[in-house]
């Protein structure tokens, strides 16, 4: 049936009002060309903490960035109140691209990816020579991590004090990763600050390790006091430490030459997430030998081509058993 005659005019088209009063909706968002550029320190809840020209403001995602979150690390554009004053909130409209992704599961059976930090250059993995006793498996998939996500790692023992470094630096020599050994009176005298230093200026470093393990007062001696956050203990009885990091945070180092990210002590670090063949990227002296393997080879088979090409002398046979040690990470277990 016609609603309206056959010649209609304006007065006979019903127009229904719009009772909330807001505009219609668009698809056209605006390009905010005045936002201010940042670098995300810290997240808490929805709320981020974000450095624009030295002053910290409080930000929360925009909702036109739709499910896309930002991280520690990440550099992204603010609009808003840019005082940093309490109680102002700004809105994050834009996040940069990445450079690099450091990304952890709860564990190998999980696919839920949890992105650890952003745009960080290399991955210092802290461990204890006791108390807490060290973990090698939780090291090598450290390793695993790094190389999946292209970040330079970084050996930081301490506690040498307690037990010596040899064994523990035998078992990853023949991977050539550096490392820094300390001892808790070289922390407490400051001794091994410029050592630690040496491996971190001009880079952004993400510092990952289990509860325990001297990891906050080592971050706490890199930074400026007015930083520094609170340290724990290891429990006498279970041999773990006591979590007292709860968020990752960055902070710069003393003339604004490179950045630290704390983050908060890990029982485990899934790696779902990884292709095991981009793990051998960091081996370039076993690379070229896959060439011969065969189509998805494992690299720990009977018919990998790795095998013939190190005993021709290409390659350290103590490299191959390496690389191999660290692509069956995913099938260990990290007490195993």
């Amino acid at each position: 049936m016609r609603r309206y005659g056959k010649n209609p005019d304006e007065d006979d088209i019903r127009v229904r009002p719009n009772r909330k009063g807001n505009r219609p909706r668009t698809n056209i968002r605006p390009k905010h060309e005045d936002a201010a550029d940042g670098m995300v320190l810290t997240v808490d809840r929805g709320r981020l903490t974000v450095l624009i020209d030295d002053i910290p403001v409080t930000a929360m995602k925009a909702r036109e960035l739709g499910r896309k979150a930002a991280v520690v690390g990440d550099q992204v554009s603010v609009v808003g109140d840019l005082s940093g004053k309490k109680d102002t909130l700004a809105r994050i409209v834009r996040i940069g691209e990445r450079t690099s992704v450091l990304r952890r599961t709860a564990d190998d059976d999980d696919p839920y990816e949890r992105v650890v930090v952003a745009n960080a250059d290399q991955l210092a993995i802290v461990t204890a020579l006791a108390d807490p006793e060290p973990r090698p498996r939780m090291i090598d998939r450290c390793l695993v991590a790094a190389y999946d996500s292209g970040l330079d790692p970084l050996l930081v023992l301490t506690k040498s004090d307690l037990d010596p470094p040899d064994k523990l630096l035998e078992m990853y020599g023949a991977l050539g990763v550096p490392y820094v050994v300390t001892s808790r009176d070289e922390l407490e005298s400051g001794a091994a600050v410029s050592r630690v230093r040496e491996q971190l200026d001009g880079k952004i470093t993400v510092f990952v390790g289990h509860s325990g393990v001297g990891k906050t007062t080592l971050v706490n001696a890199l930074v400026p006091k007015g930083s520094r956050r609170t340290t724990g203990h290891v429990n006498a009885v279970t041999g773990r430490g006591r979590h007292t990091t709860t968020s990752a945070l960055a902070l710069p180092l003393p003339d604004d030459n490179g950045w630290v990210i704390d983050t908060p002590g890990v029982r485990s670090f899934g790696l779902h997430y990884v292709d095991p063949s981009r793990v051998i990227h960091a081996f370039p002296d076993l690379e070229p030998g896959t060439e011969n393997c065969p189509r998805a080879c494992s690299h720990d088979e009977p018919d990998c081509a790795l095998d013939e090409w190190v005993a021709q002398g290409h390659a350290d046979p103590a490299r191959l058993y390496s690389l191999r040690r660290l692509l069956a990470t995913r099938e260990r277990r990290e007490g195993d």
